[in-house]
C-alpha cells in the first residue's frame, strides 16, 4: 500500500462490520466467506464491511464509492466508532482508534476528525455564526474567539453577510456550506464526508464539488469523501476505492480504474466515461521506434490524452512524452487515432 502506517493519516487494517447477534460466531469460522445472500439466510448476520484494509495519505481526497447497499456509509462511519467495528484495526495519525477510551474518543471526535453528512443537521434556532462556532462551543473556546473564527471559515467558503441569518433563511447549497464551515472551523485534520451533496440540485451539487476542490487546495486537509456517483468520484479522487457487498473490489487513481478495470463490475462501472478525458499520455505511449524523429512537440506525461489531439494534428512529427524531465516515451497521430477508436495502440502497432 505504499506508505507505512506511521506515515498515513488513516490507516484501516482487516476491517469487519457484521450485524447481527452471531458476529463474533461468524468472524471465528468459516460462515464469513459466504454470499451476502447465504450469509444472511445461515446466520442472520448482515457483513455490511467484509475485511477492508487501505491508507489515506496526508492532504489526500480519497474517494470511497459503491452502489446503495455497497457498505460505504458504513465504512466511513466505523472510522470514528459512530458505528462500532465488529473486527479489524483503524488508527487516526498512527493512534489505535479502536483501543480509545469513550473520553478519548469524543476528543478525536472534537479536535481531530470533521465530518459532513448530507442531511445538514444545522440547528434552526441558532445563526449561522453560532451552527459554525458549535464544535468550538463543546470544546469551550470563549465566545469572541469562537465567533472570529466562525467569521473567518464563512467567508473561506463564500458565505460572507450571512452570519446573522438562521438556517431556513438559506438554500439548500448555502446550508450545506453551512455544514462545510462547522467542519473546517474546528481545524480538523482529517474530514469525513458521507454522500454530502445528494440531496442537492445537479447545479448546486457541481458547484459544491468546485468549492470542496477550491478548499482542498487550500486549506489542504485529508479528505475521505464517500459516493455513489461516479463523475463524482472522478472529479473529486486522487484515489478511489469501489466497494461491493462489504468489500473493496479496486483501488486506484481514475486513470486505473478506467484504463484497467479490475473486473466486470467495475468495468461496468466506468462503461460510460470519455476514456480520452480520464487516460493520459502516460497510458498509451509507447518507446521511440528506430527511425522516429525526437525533435517534435513536447508534452508531460500527465496530459489528458484529448488535450493531445490538438497538438498532433498540427505537426508530423511524434509527440515527446516527458515524465520528471525524462523522455517517458512518444506518441503519434496513429497512437492516438487508434486509442479515439477504442483500440490498444500498442496492439495495433504490434499487428501492424
Amino acid at each position: 500500500m505504499g506508505d507505512s502506517p506511521d506515515s498515513a493519516a488513516i490507516t484501516v487494517e482487516g476491517l469487519w462490520k457484521i450485524f447481527g447477534s452471531g458476529a463474533q460466531k461468524v468472524l471465528a469460522g468459516d460462515d464469513r466467506n459466504l454470499d451476502p445472500v447465504a450469509l444472511r439466510e445461515k446466520t442472520g448476520c448482515t457483513a455490511a464491511v467484509r475485511d477492508v484494509s487501505f491508507e489515506v495519505r496526508p492532504g489526500e481526497v480519497f474517494v470511497v464509492m459503491g452502489l446503495s447497499g455497497s457498505g460505504k456509509s458504513t465504512l466511513v462511519r466505523c472510522l470514528t466508532r459512530l458505528i462500532e467495528p465488529s473486527a479489524g484495526e483503524v488508527r487516526i495519525d498512527g493512534e489505535d482508534v479502536r483501543a480509545a477510551s469513550p473520553a478519548r474518543l469524543r476528543e478525536i471526535r472534537r479536535h481531530q476528525v470533521s465530518m459532513v453528512f448530507q442531511h445538514f443537521g444545522l440547528l434552526p434556532h441558532r445563526k449561522v455564526i453560532d451552527n459554525v462556532a458549535y464544535g468550538l462551543e463543546i470544546q469551550g473556546v470563549p465566545r469572541q474567539e469562537r465567533h472570529a473564527r466562525a467569521a473567518e471559515i464563512l467567508s473561506l467558503v463564500g458565505l460572507d453577510g450571512y452570519a446573522g441569518s438562521f438556517p431556513d433563511q438559506l438554500s439548500g447549497g448555502m446550508q450545506q456550506r453551512v455544514g462545510l464551515a462547522r467542519a473546517l472551523a474546528v481545524d480538523p485534520q482529517v474530514m469525513l464526508f458521507d454522500e454530502p451533496f445528494s440531496a442537492l440540485d445537479p447545479l448546486i451539487r457541481r458547484d459544491m464539488q468546485a468549492e470542496v476542490i477550491r478548499l482542498h487546495r487550500e486549506v489542504g486537509k485529508t479528505m475521505v469523501f464517500i459516493t455513489h456517483d461516479l463523475s463524482e468520484a472522478l472529479k473529486l479522487g486522487e484515489r478511489i476505492a469501489i466497494m461491493r457487498a462489504g468489500a473493496i473490489v479496486q483501488l486506484g487513481t481514475a486513470e486505473e480504474l478506467v484504463g484497467a478495470p479490475a473486473d466486470d463490475y467495475v468495468a461496468d462501472f466506468v462503461r460510460d466515461v470519455p476514456r480520452s478525458h480520464v487516460l493520459t499520455l502516460r497510458w498509451i505511449c509507447r518507446a521511440p521506434e528506430p527511425g522516429d524523429p525526437l525533435d517534435g512537440p513536447e508534452l508531460p506525461a500527465a496530459t489528458p490524452v484529448k488535450d493531445a489531439v490538438a497538438v498532433a494534428s498540427a505537426s508530423s512529427l511524434p509527440i515527446k512524452v516527458v515524465a520528471d524531465g525524462e523522455l517517458a516515451g512518444v506518441v503519434d497521430r496513429d497512437d492516438l487515432l487508434a486509442f479515439l477508436a477504442g483500440q490498444d495502440p500498442h496492439s495495433v502497432r504490434a499487428n501492424a
